[in-house]
């Protein structure tokens, strides 16, 4: 078991919200912190609109496929984040749940995106701040 915390995002089609979070996280954390994106039914692949929005700040999630959300990945993270879709994480003892209530990109174009993906990006570097801060800081 890893002694860093680890940190899963949750959405229905893990296309959007969940893949953008976690791209963050991983981008602003680095290797402070292990990241899994899931969803209850997967989409067949990242939304474009979310991909060319993070590619917009260097972020490149274009390689990223929609994973399907098991109870494995709910077991080995000790923070699960729903994306504020309904998605419910099977429950365990020990673990931490949050739920950001975040518009949904899905069918939306790039302009529509931007927001979503700067509120997303606020969000996690509070949790950032809160669970894995920079040494020293």
């Amino acid at each position: 078991m890893s002694d860093k915390p680890s940190v899963l995002f949750v959405c229905v089609h893990n296309a959007g919200r969940s893949q953008m979070a976690a791209a963050w996280l991983a981008h602003l954390a680095g290797d402070r912190v292990e990241v899994r994106s899931a969803g209850s039914n997967p989409g067949r692949e990242v939304n474009p609109a979310a991909v060319e929005a993070m590619a917009e700040v260097g972020i490149d999630i274009s390689a990223e496929t929609p994973k399907l959300l098991t109870v494995e990945a709910v077991k080995e993270s000790d923070v699960c984040i729903t994306m504020g879709c309904g998605d419910a994480c099977p429950v365990f003892p020990g673990k931490r749940y949050l739920d950001w209530k975040l518009e949904d990109p899905a069918g939306q174009g790039v302009a529509a995106v931007r927001p979503i993906r700067d509120e997303i990006k606020v969000l996690v570097e509070g949790l950032i701040a809160e669970i894995a801060p920079q040494p020293g800081a």
